[in-house]
């Protein structure tokens, strides 16, 4: 009976020692990358196997990854589901893991996590540009809501997003928009405060930015109203559904009324948006539909398609509620200045 190969083996034909061998199965990251593909040849050539649950690059593990950068957050919800519905029709298993909007969290986690799966989806990511390349030369990668050179991203149409919600609120009469930023190492948030600027010096609309200074949360948004019930804008875009959600609420909690004294408008459509009062004006982004495909693209990738860093750009639309109206006049509608 012929003897089994065994890392050794594996160390002997790539050249390199037993320990980055191991290394190099339970910790790509920790690898160069030219060495672990050393590595995984050598593998190859001596018919070296690993158990199926910790896999390896080229190897069939039946399980897709995708990292959400909180996962407490409703926004990924859908997203979730998406890749858990896609995953599910293709015969896979999903592995979901959370970063914590934590960019060192989240390559500890892929880490960890990168041997036992055959590709992963980024959804929101935190790390560096250079950290996602690394990734990407391990196993196959998606990015969503984030665009980064030479890697197949997935992302809304923020500009027109930002476009659709500025005339929006122009439309109405508001002529001054704060808007309440998202995290400063978000992809999105930049390219939205972009779009808001340049939006709204063609409508002649004033902008002002507020920075949180936390997670973009139902919580941090509600931490928020005092500060905004002394703004002079009349009207709030916010970077997602969630501070928006929290903004009117503790906005209503200091006897702000929304919309009569401030319209304000969200960013995703969350299930929330449509069950709080009044119900949230916002911009509709196909996060489902995100999810699905961005798995879709990994199971491609991992097949051997090859990849040249397309990036697609998913629509939106404008989804209008009860939170938005006409402002009132200006020594009414400068709340409590």
């Amino acid at each position: 009976m012929l003897k089994r190969p065994t890392i050794y083996d594996v160390a002997r034909e790539a050249g390199v020692s037993a320990s980055t061998v191991s290394r190099a199965y339970s910790r790509p990251g920790r690898v160069n990358a030219d060495t672990s593909r050393a590595v995984f040849l050598a593998a190859e050539r001596i018919g070296y196997r690993t158990n199926p649950i910790t896999g390896s690059i080229g190897r069939r593990t039946g399980v897709v990854a995708i990292v959400v950068s909180d996962i407490t957050n409703p926004f990924y919800g859908e997203i979730i589901q998406g890749a858990e519905d896609e995953v599910r029709r293709a015969g896979y298993s999903l592995l979901v893991a959370d970063a914590a909007e934590s960019g060192p969290r989240e390559r500890a986690v892929i880490e960890r996590t990168l041997g036992l799966v055959e590709g992963v989806v980024l959804a929101s990511s935190r790390m560096t540009d250079s950290a996602i390349r690394m990734v990407a030369k391990q196993k196959p990668v998606v990015l969503l809501n984030r665009k980064v050179v030479d890697t197949s991203c997935i992302v809304v149409d923020n500009a027109l997003g930002v476009r659709r919600a500025v005339e929006h609120l122009a439309g109405l009469g508001h002529r001054s928009i704060t808007y309440v930023a998202g995290p400063s190492a978000s992809w999105t948030d930049g390219v939205r405060w972009t779009a808001l600027r340049t939006v709204a010096h063609e409508l002649s609309v004033r902008v002002g930015r507020l920075d949180p200074g936390g997670d973009p949360t139902i919580r941090t948004g509600h931490g928020l109203a005092g500060r905004i019930a002394h703004d002079y804008s009349t009207a709030l875009l916010a970077y997602n559904d969630a501070l928006g959600i929290g903004v009117v609420k503790g906005l209503q909690k200091l006897g702000v009324v929304v919309p009569r004294d401030v319209s304000v408008v969200g960013f995703d459509n969350i299930l929330l948006t449509e069950v709080l009062d009044p119900a949230l004006t916002t911009i509709a982004a196909p996060l489902r539909e995100a999810g699905a495909t961005g798995v879709a693209h990994v199971l491609a990738l991992a097949a051997g398609a090859e990849s040249r860093g397309h990036t697609l750009v998913l629509p939106v639309r404008l989804v209008e509620r009860q939170s938005t109206c006409p402002p009132r006049s200006r020594e009414v509608a400068l709340r409590h200045s």
